[in-house]
């Protein structure tokens, strides 16, 4: 229980997790800690959300887990303005019908249903991040704006921070378990921890310009892109709309490494390089904000420090190009929260905590390699591709790394920890570390998918009628364990908790024969399976949940 209370002449604060940083990764993670039942604080040094429409990408897998997290719905209507906005466009002008189209649709063909019951999502992150504050207060999370952290001391026992109300100068000393660092690319909390960064570091530069014309909307017409890069070589840059009507942002290069300054990013200068950049030398510019943002190819050495742990862009920084950043932070910290439920709900070893880094920052490393590629397949707009990357070079799929990256080691047994992190392919068939197969069912006459039985405990999948006693097996373990252990049996006689839908087949679709079984971690990713039936499945499923929960 959270407790306040006068001491010294400062408040005195106790929270299970303290998380610093209050945008899309820090807001997620208290959304994800919340639907667990995790008391948290969260501290964060701006007054309110974002008020920059940026990071807008949110990919298939991060939209399935705010639909099992409950906030998918409320996401869709933040979007609905840009919901018809598809595809890339690569254009000289904007002017008549030059150009070419990278790709025109996100899911050509709707072939993303059969891996999926989510889709991707256009959300910028000014409409997401009151989402997600609005679902976290609901939640019960203890949110403060305004509150900046200004010293924290990581020990054996837990963490003490001292953090400040930016609004009355009070400051109030924090007691918790575990802090989360969710402070962003220059993290005070990765430097006091004198945590390291590998990769090529800076790739480009670019300013943010947000500005409002009504007329681009004419020349624009039925084109309605997520982006479109203008390539014309004297005005290059990248348009995104907000609204599609008069509200749209410019990202221009900028080169601070040739001396150029933020300031020299006047109105007037901006206004000409939009003009010029869309092919229109009238056209009406009313600049309303700039921002400069880094692109960067940076993953920390390490994802933890005792007590501490790292997500988002503390503990990566990738290219903007496909989206990868946010997301991958996003998912960071669901991976981080079931984990961190699980060992203060004392059904956990602490040893499971240190399998976040084991399994997250392969994905990032590969992630964001892949994310720079990215760059130089699109010819980004101030990006200069070290030789053999390729500007321009073939269009390579994203869902593999989006959707289909996996686990090799970690919380995870009967997996081959030399595998690569992302296969050539998408390949989602129940194998051990990657993400649980999507199939419909029908539970209690509800039409559900697969991935909506994973949050809350680990659960256990094997078909109904058939040989192993892997049901019975883990009723009793169920009972016995401090685990939260859920078993379904899927099938059509009368015993099935499960159903799928006609002509689907749950062993085929999860990789099993006649008489398998399949445990599901609390995060929707494989922890482990059984080809067939065994000859003691209780032993075998004690020794599982024994070596993913690291308790002895």
């Amino acid at each position: 229980m959270n407790e306040e209370a006068q001491h010294t002449g400062a408040r005195v604060h106790r929270t299970p997790v303290l998380i610093v940083g209050g945008s899309l990764v820090g807001l997620s993670t208290s959304v994800f800690l919340g639907r667990l039942g995790v008391e948290h604080t969260l501290v964060e040094r701006h007054a309110g959300t974002s008020i920059h429409p940026r990071g807008r990408g949110n990919n298939v897998r991060t939209m399935e887990l705010f639909r099992v997290a409950g906030v998918e719905p409320a996401i869709h209507r933040a979007a609905a303005t840009l919901a018809g906005n598809h595809g890339i466009l690569q254009t000289p002008t904007l002017v008549g019908d030059a150009g070419e189209w990278l790709f025109r649709q996100i899911d050509p063909g709707g072939g993303l249903a059969r891996f999926s019951p989510s889709g991707w999502c256009l959300c910028s992150q000014n409409d997401l991040e009151p989402v997600l504050l609005e679902h976290a207060r609901r939640l019960g999370g203890d949110l403060r704006f305004a509150t900046e952290m200004m010293s924290f001391d990581a020990g054996p026992d837990g963490v003490t921070a001292v953090v400040k109300s930016r609004e009355t100068g009070e400051h109030t000393t924090v007691h918790a378990d575990y802090l989360v660092a969710a402070d962003g690319p220059r993290s005070p909390v990765r430097e006091q921890l004198g945590i390291g960064q590998s990769g090529p570091g800076d790739l480009f530069h670019n300013v943010s310009v947000t500005f409002r014309s009504r007329r681009l909307a004419e020349v624009v017409g039925e084109r309605r892109f997520i982006v479109c890069y203008l390539t014309n070589p004297e005005a290059d840059g990248a348009l995104l709309p907000v609204d599609n009507v008069e509200n749209w942002v410019f990202h221009a290069p900028w080169h601070p490494e040739h001396g150029e300054s933020l300031e020299e990013f006047t109105d007037e200068r901006c206004v000409d390089h939009i003009r010029r950049a869309v092919g229109v030398a009238d056209l009406d510019v009313e600049i309303t904000g700039r921002a400069p943002w880094h692109a960067a190819q940076r993953v920390a050495r390490s994802y933890r420090s005792g007590r501490v742990f790292l997500a988002g862009d503390s503990a990566h920084e990738m290219s903007p190009t496909g989206a990868f950043g946010s997301n991958t932070g996003i998912q960071d910290a669901h991976n981080l929260a079931w984990k961190l439920a699980a060992v203060l709900g004392g059904w956990a070893g602490e040893g499971l905590l240190e399998t976040y880094d084991a399994e997250r920052r392969p994905v990032a490393e590969a992630t964001s390699a892949r994310a720079a590629a990215r760059s130089a397949e699109h010819s980004h707009p101030g990006f200069a591709p070290p030789p053999g990357a390729g500007a321009g070079g073939p269009q390579r799929g994203i869902l593999n790394v989006a959707l289909g990256y996996r686990y090799p080691q970690g919380a995870v047994v009967g997996t081959e920890p030399a595998a690569p992190v992302v296969p050539e392919g998408l390949v989602l068939t129940g194998e051990p570390g990657s993400r649980a197969p999507h199939m419909w069912l029908r539970h209690h006459g509800e039409r559900i998918s697969t991935l909506d039985l994973y949050e809350k405990s680990l659960v256990l999948l094997s078909g109904a009628g058939e040989p192993g006693g892997w049901h019975e097996a883990a009723v009793r373990l169920a009972a016995r364990t401090p685990a939260p252990l859920v078993s379904y049996r899927v099938g059509t006689g009368p015993e099935a908790e499960l159903v799928p839908e006609e002509g689907a087949d749950w062993a085929q679709c999860h990789g099993t024969e006649h008489g398998g079984a399949v445990l599901v971690r609390p995060d929707g990713f494989v922890a482990w399976r059984s080809a067939g039936p065994v000859d003691d499945a209780e032993s075998t499923l004690r020794h599982v949940l024994t070596a993913v929960t690291a308790l002895t």
